[in-house]
């Protein structure tokens, strides 16, 4: 069983409201091969919701910002737990969660400026789903997998 983000699975989760459907997901989920799940919405958050990005400070501390400057650093702490409790008791051990989310991407991260610009790092998620065993991938390695 993998665990995917479940806006690749067409869940209109995202915080714009939309997702990112891709169908190779949707099949798996369908399928019974894959559970989907959104961090940010069983940590409480609406949708849609003010975009987030992580700020990375000068002591190296990690914390989730919104575009109007709230900070959902516990937030997203609560949602990453929340995932690895799901994905600890069903057994999961391999995740393909999205891209350069706040609390899914993996190797790459929005810096917090809102300007685009990435930098190396990890989600909340992504995150400690790795430090707990699960392998993390984005779609685009899905992607570039199934090519």
């Amino acid at each position: 069983m993998l665990l995917v983000s479940a806006c690749l699975a067409g869940i209109n989760c995202r915080y714009d409201g939309k997702n990112t459907k891709i169908e190779e997901i949707v099949k798996l989920v369908k399928d019974g091969k894959a559970i989907p799940i959104c961090p940010e919405v069983i940590a409480g958050l609406c949708i849609p919701r003010d975009s987030c990005e992580i700020l990375v400070t000068d002591d190296g501390e990690k914390k989730v910002i919104s575009r109007s400057n709230e900070d959902f650093t516990e937030v997203y702490k609560c949602g990453a737990q929340k995932t690895l409790t799901i994905a600890k008791t069903i057994g999961i051990n391999t995740a393909i969660l999205k891209a350069r989310s706040p609390s899914c991407g993996s190797g790459l991260i929005y810096d917090g400026t809102f300007s685009g610009t990435l930098l190396n790092g990890y989600g909340f998620t992504a995150e400690l789903l790795m430090e707990n065993g699960i392998r993390v991938y984005t779609e685009e390695d899905f992607i570039f997998k199934k090519e």
